[in-house]
């Protein structure tokens, strides 16, 4: 399974020394998700950040900083719907529906799903598809390897009750754990 963390959508003390230990911990992608945040503050994360871990990370944001940076791809979401020009990295992409899978899952490399499971840092954010239409999208193909679910702490605590990520630290700084669906399903459905 491929562990790819989120960042918190705020800046936090010492946030470049957790990075780096993550990805020391076999952290296989990060998400720098900073909404709002001008360039010159990603740009003193970046900077704090150890060069062996950039190309590994994907902005959500300040998209010109993947060039600058050789940074590893860039989100798309409803704030920055489109890759810039000739842009040669991974491109992946928010999706809120099966509807959405469906249409941009031959455009990236791989999809973000949510909410699989409610929020419990989101007030109301409540799942938006069940069990059985998640084995149904899995089982007919639209769901794959290449489609992630985005969900909070439970799916850490599922995923640190089967064991899957034992030696891996999770703290508060991590506001969101992508996991892939598939592995998620049989334990959940």
């Amino acid at each position: 399974m491929e562990w790819i963390v989120i960042t918190s959508p705020g800046f936090l003390q010492g946030e470049a020394d957790f990075i780096d230990r993550l990805f020391g911990h076999g952290l296989d992608r990060l998400h720098l998700r900073k909404p709002g945040a001008d360039i010159g503050e990603c740009r003193r994360l970046l900077d704090g950040i150890s060069r062996e871990w950039l190309p590994r990370i994907v902005v959500h944001d300040n998209f010109g900083l993947c060039r600058e940076y050789g940074l590893g791809g860039v989100h798309l979401n409803g704030r920055n719907p489109m890759a810039p020009p000739n842009h040669e990295g991974s491109v992946s992409r928010s999706c809120h529906s099966l509807e959405e899978i469906s249409r941009y899952k031959g455009e990236c490399d791989y999809l973000t799903l949510s909410p699989i499971f409610n929020s419990i840092s989101k007030q109301g954010y409540m799942a938006a598809f069940g069990p059985g239409q998640l084995a149904a999208a899995r089982d007919s193909g639209l769901i794959d390897r290449r489609v992630m679910a985005l969900a909070a702490a439970a799916v850490v605590s599922v995923l640190l009750q089967l064991g899957e990520c034992a030696s891996r630290t999770v703290a508060t700084a991590v506001s969101c754990h992508a996991a892939l669906i598939g592995e998620i399903l049989p334990y959940s459905v």
